[in-house]
């Protein structure tokens, strides 16, 4: 228990020194650039510009100048230096503006403004009227009024350019080049203007630049900076005044005030069309193509405002706009409302129909009175009719009546000249009673004869009048006629209709009562509208419908005695054209049961089509209608017994039953809210409600104290519903889940198991409604390895798999359309949370591979939408930046194919080179075992009596102590490597226990640590200490009063022939058995013995009996050495095979990608990196949890 406390703390100090490090070399760095920032600011301040002698030395040709100019409109890293020296060697005093307008041309990347920046001190610090010029150059740029050039640009293009832009003003006035902070006042005030709100694409661009300047700005804004000590010093001479901080800062805020204002209207709106939307799908089941469209429309425009107005909410270090929370901003299908008892309770309209609009359609129909002079519509007639008959007591009266009918004329309406002619005739008679009275008989005459001229001058005129008006009636009737199919809503109905009022006559009434007749059969859309107009016109035109009516239930009557199988959309068309009629109550619901009557006496083939289309019509009207529902109710149980009793096909069935339960859907009960225990309430109060950085310490003390047998599965139930929750409190999920997983390792596996499920859930249904969930679970994940609790081989197969899946198959347009960018979202998502620790290693590798492949990715999709191409710069600006951005798929090919044709060339050589080195090491540990081995020497010439002799001898010459002796010291050499392995084992264990898991999953149970005092533990470590400093001085005492062994050993031994000069053996080899001559085997072994007589050493050769004690253990250690040698051998080829199929199956994997199979994802001992260990730098975030002794740091 003290040594793993003892490793555990040594891992952690120097996890701790690690950490220390890298925190050292990056406070370094971003101090060197400072430094050289505040240099390059010196410069530009204070430059030392050379005079005109210089400038007439370099290079002044119009053809070296514009090459350099068209340089300029490249500018990147790569070419930075070149361009530099290019611009250091030619005169450009007569062509700064041209290298101005070429700059402000360029296209730049992020990666690209440091460069810009160099090159524009460069021209400020050589001529004078290089940074005025540069700085109008660049204001252009967002003022378009001022420029006509880029009037025309596409809105996409001119917001990148506008961020860039931005991006290189501000460097360009940290370093200097641009002295005056007041340029920014008119961009930002331009960009706060809260006129832009009105238009939708100028918001959402105003507010990614917003967010950007907030970030790389902070200082104009006032707001605290990372890093303070450092920054101090930089932003001490930038000229920011306090008013101008207190402007910036007001200007923004007030615009994210009316951004989010806007922001919760269109929610508001959005839960509207949700609402109205959910009525409509409870009532028919679908949406219409528009509704579905128009609210995808504006949820996705409500996400992208909500999203940038979030992004700029964290550049200003503010909480987003919080929305209230209701149940139809997720969804469209809720219709609580729609099937409440309130509104089955509510008034007869409400129930009549199924929304507003339905309602206002065939209710509300338009006032011609309101719109029409009451003449045009016919009701004169009878007043004049009235006025013909009256006494001759109202004479002022009856001379207005010539006018009235003089004012018809003009309007050309039949009836009305005629009831004028005839008032003509009465008034000239009237004149003539007066005169005969009044005058004499000469002036009776003379007025006879004027009259009648008068009359007959009036007939003639009135003919050619009314011939002229009939033509012009026919010509505009028939223009209207032919725009009565393009009359698809209710409005153009509506128009037209007032429209015919002007050439209303009898004729025309019926050439349009014959043209609504004649429908097209296959424009069933007409027919509401055709029977809009005809409610519309009855309300003065009485016959209009009487007559349309009666045409079209003689073409029923006709059809449906024929009793043939022909013209099937005829019938429909005019059963359907009855049934929209019986919705404006135009046709009387006694017509449309005798149709529906008729059709269920001979309920056979076409009738089962008529019956069903007209039930779809006006079914559902007729059965809500209170004087209409007991028969409609009786006439659908007659329809679901005829199809019961009779056996129809497939078809009908379908028909039939989709008809009745269009008029009669069935009851359903009503919702009912769930109840849950009082423990998954709790366990909801604490990781919805409570859940903070300050709470989290007691969170995590409360669900460790929660009975887990009966709550673990609900409690991961919650952990995965991190999509419920705040965006921002992400990783205080993953913290708890890294918490809880000292106390419970199954329930920190599941939750891992679980976030790969719901990744490749999402993958494979591709949801609209699912996205904000499939974000979540991927910032989830990547939290999750932040907290070192999964691999980065976890994270790379999840970041291919969502490149590669559903890649090549036949549901490959549905799982990732080509216009659909999300899957770029969720990459971005993954690696803007734990990319920054892919920055070393082979993770730094693998990272560098994989952002290839997301490129060709990427450029597969075409154009990018404006927001995701931001995420895409600021994604490789802050993960490499100096990465190469390529342009077409080809060129992402070529690289990529270069790039594993380095890595297969790399791999073999180092395969070769390892087997080689491999063979080596081998064979000389072989040689070096048996030559140096102090037990195996060559047989000297020496007789057995001899060695006897020698071996009695005391010190020097005891042969078999000295053999002894070195075998103890072995051992003892051979005890402490064997202590330091296995330490180092330990601790390679520890800190690689994520890769030796890779051959099979175990499950570790871990105990808790009880409680020791700390004073017995410091007792126990004194008398610990004690014993082990004993043991030392013991072993120390033991080696010192051991002999030493001084001798060489001669290397006769090692090269001495094994023949005399005779030809004859004298012996084999040390330890080899000695051969009788009689053919038996000899009981001696023959070895050679090392002596020294004085400063001479000499080997004699002596015999020694097979089963004495020297023999057996020489040969016992032979033979394990042996074997122990064989295992290294083994081993070491046993890692090379594994290390190349893991290298081969690395280069290979995102091309041959398996899809295949629905198991888990997560593959605890599949780990890419090399041994296992993180070699990426500890991932730090570290919470005190009291119960678990210092400062968290999880170690796989």
């Amino acid at each position: 228990m003290d040594t793993n406390e003892g490793e555990s703390r040594s891992g952690g100090e120097q996890h701790s020194k690690q950490d220390d490090e890298e925190n050292v070399a990056r406070q370094e760095e971003l101090k060197k650039s400072i430094d050289a920032k505040m240099a390059l600011r010196q410069s530009n301040l204070n430059p030392e510009r050379p005079d005109s002698s210089f400038l007439r030395t370099l290079d002044s040709s119009i053809k070296r100048n514009t090459a350099v100019i068209k340089k300029l409109k490249q500018i990147n890293e790569e070419q930075r230096e070149g361009l530099m020296d290019d611009l250091r060697g030619v005169n450009l005093s007569k062509f700064v503006s041209e290298a101005v307008t070429a700059i402000c041309d360029a296209k730049l990347r992020s990666s690209d403004i440091q460069a810009a920046v160099q090159i524009c001190s460069l021209l400020h610090q050589r001529y004078k009227d290089f940074s005025p010029t540069l700085t109008q150059g660049l204001l252009k740029i967002f003022f378009p009024g001022k420029s006509a050039d880029d009037s025309d640009a596409d809105r996409n293009l001119k917001a990148m350019k506008k961020r860039s832009t931005l991006k290189l003003l501000l460097e360009l006035y940290f370093v200097g080049v641009i002295e005056d902070g007041g340029i920014f006042i008119n961009i930002i005030k331009d960009l706060t203007s809260l006129e832009h709100l009105r238009d939708r694409d100028t918001t959402q661009s105003n507010l990614a630049l917003l967010a950007s300047f907030a970030r790389q700005g902070r200082i104009f804004l006032g707001l605290p900076l990372t890093g303070q000590e450092i920054y101090e010093e930089f932003y001490k001479g930038l000229n920011i005044t306090a008013e101008q901080k207190k402007f910036f800062r007001k200007a923004v805020h007030a615009y994210y005030d009316s951004a989010a204002e806007l922001l919760q209207s269109e929610h508001a709106a959005l839960r509207h069309m949700e609402h109205e939307n959910a009525k409509i799908l409870n009532a028919k089941g679908e949406l219409s193509d528009e509704n579905v469209s128009s609210y995808e429309k504006l949820r996705k425009s409500y996400d992208h405002l909500y999203r940038n107005i979030s992004s700029l909410a964290e550049a200003l270090d503010m909480q987003p706009p919080v929305m209230p929370e209701d149940g139809h901003t997720t969804r469209m299908t809720s219709g609580e409302d729609a099937s409440s008892p309130a509104a089955k309770d509510s008034s007869m309209a409400e129930a009549l129909w199924d929304d507003e609009d339905t309602r206002a359609f065939y209710e509300c129909l338009p006032d011609l009175r309101a719109f029409v002079p009451a003449v045009l519509l016919g009701e004169v007639e009878p007043k004049a009719n009235e006025q013909s008959t009256k006494t001759q007591d109202q004479p002022t009266e009856s001379a207005t009546d010539p006018e009235r009918g003089q004012v018809i004329v003009e309007e050309r309406v039949e009836i009305s000249v005629e009831s004028g002619s005839s008032q003509e005739g009465k008034v000239s008679e009237k004149g003539k009673d007066k005169e005969e009275k009044d005058k004499e008989e000469k002036d009776k005459e003379r007025t006879k004869d004027t009259d009648k001229e008068k009359g007959k001058e009036r007939e003639v005129e009135k003919k050619v009048e009314n011939e002229k008006v009939k033509g012009l009636e026919g010509t505009s009737l028939d223009a209207l006629l032919q725009r009565l199919p393009g009359c698809v809503s209710r409005d153009l109905i509506d128009q037209l209709t007032v429209e015919f009022c002007y050439v209303n006559s009898k004729s025309n009434r019926k050439r349009l009562v014959r043209a609504l007749f004649n429908v097209p059969r296959t424009s069933l859309e007409l027919l509401p509208y055709y029977s809009r107009m005809v409610a519309t016109l009855s309300t003065c035109m009485k016959d209009v419908s009487t007559m349309l009516l009666q045409m079209l239930e003689e073409e029923f009557n006709f059809l449906i005695n024929k009793k043939d199988q022909m013209n099937i959309e005829t019938k429909i068309r005019n059963i359907r054209f009855i049934g929209e009629l019986c919705k404006f109550r135009i046709a009387p619901a006694g017509l449309v049961f005798s149709c529906l009557k008729a059709c269920l006496d001979d309920f056979t083939h076409h009738n089962i089509d008529v019956a069903c289309n007209l039930l779809e019509t006006c079914g559902r009207f007729l059965y809500r209608s209170p004087e209409t529902t007991v028969r409609m109710a009786n006439m659908l149980e007659i329809l679901m017994r005829l199809k019961n009793v009779k056996n129809l096909d497939p078809r009908h069935s379908t028909l039939v039953e989709n008809a009745y339960y269009l008029c009669k859907p069935p009851e359903r009960s009503a919702r009912v809210t769930k109840v849950r225990p009082p423990l998954h309430q709790y366990i909801r109060k604490l990781l919805f409600s409570d859940l903070d950085k300050s709470s989290i310490e007691h969170v995590l003390r409360q669900l460790r104290k929660l009975p887990w047998s009966e709550c673990e599965a609900y409690l991961l139930k919650c952990f995965m519903k991190v999509h419920r929750g705040k965006y921002g409190q992400i990783h205080l999920i993953a913290s708890l889940t890294a918490g809880l997983s000292r106390y419970h390792d199954e329930f920190a596996v599941a939750v891992v198991d679980e976030v790969l499920e719901e990744i490749r859930l999402g993958l494979e249904l591709n949801d609209y409604g699912m996205q904000q969930r499939r974000v979540a679970h991927m910032r989830f994940l990547g939290e999750l390895y932040n907290y070192e609790h999964v691999d980065s081989s976890v994270i790379f197969e999840t970041l291919y798999m969502i490149l590669v899946f559903g890649h090549g198959t036949a549901e490959q347009d549905v799982l990732d359309p080509p216009e659909d960018c999300f899957r770029i979202r969720l990459v971005i998502t993954l690696l803007q949370t734990c990319g920054h620790y892919f920055d070393r290693g082979s993770s730094k590798r693998k990272l560098d591979r994989f952002l290839m492949h997301f490129q060709r990715y990427i450029l597969g999709k075409g154009a990018l939408p404006l927001d995701v191409e931001f995420d895409v710069q600021d994604l490789f600006a802050d993960l490499r930046p100096n990465m190469t951005r390529y342009s077409s798929i080809e060129e992402v090919n070529a690289a990529l194919l270069e790039l594993e044709e380095h890595e297969r060339t790399a791999f073999s050589e180092k395969v070769s080179s390892e087997k080689h080195s491999d063979v080596e090491k081998t064979t000389g540990k072989s040689r070096h075992a048996i030559s140096a081995n102090g037990r195996n020497i060559d047989n000297g010439g020496e007789e057995n009596g001899e060695v006897h002799e020698d071996i009695a001898d005391s010190d020097t010459d005891s042969g078999s102590g000295s053999i002894d002796a070195g075998r103890d010291e072995e051992e003892l050499d051979d005890d402490n490597p064997d202590d330091g392995c296995d330490s180092e084992d330990d601790e390679d264990e520890d800190d690689d226990a994520r890769g030796s898991a890779s051959d099979e999953d175990e499950v570790h149970v871990r105990q808790k640590i009880p409680e020791v005092d700390p004073l017995e533990e410091a007792d126990f470590e004194q008398e610990l200490k004690a014993v082990l400093q004993e043991s030392m001085e013991q072993r120390r005492l033991e080696l010192r009063g051991r002999p030493t062994i001084n001798m060489m050993i001669p290397m006769s031994v090692f090269e001495g022939s094994t023949k005399d000069h005779h030809g004859r053996g004298l012996g084999g080899e040390s330890g080899d058995e000695a051969v009788d001559e009689e053919g038996g085997v000899s009981k001696e072994i023959q070895v050679k013995v090392l002596v020294k007589r004085g400063n001479k050493q000499q080997t004699k050769q002596m015999y020694i009996p097979r089963d004495s004690s020297l023999v057996q253990s020489t040969k016992q250690k032979e033979a394990a050495e042996l074997e122990e040698k064989q295992d290294i051998k083994r081993l070491v080829l046993e890692y090379n095979d594994r290390e190349e199929e893991e290298l081969n199956g690395l280069g290979t994997q995102a091309l041959n990608w398996s899809q295949s199979g629905g198991g888990r994802v997560i593959s605890r001992g599949n780990n890419w990196e090399a041994g296992g260990g993180r070699a990426v730098g500890t991932r730090h975030r570290h919470l005190n949890y009291p119960g678990g002794g210092g400062y968290y740091s999880r170690k796989r």
